[in-house]
């Protein structure tokens, strides 16, 4: 029983990490939003 409860464990460790590690990259890329840096990606706004 002990192996299940290390694979459930580790498996709780990688969701984790990849839950944060897309939750990081989410933030990264609603702050390239706000940036004024590339006028090209407003070219639908008139």
């Amino acid at each position: 029983m002990d192996f299940f409860v290390q694979a459930v464990n580790v498996l709780q460790i990688l969701v984790m990490a990849v839950g944060a590690g897309l939750g990081a990259w989410g933030v990264i890329n609603l702050m390239e939003g706000y940036g004024n840096d590339n006028p090209g990606a407003n070219a639908h706004v008139r």
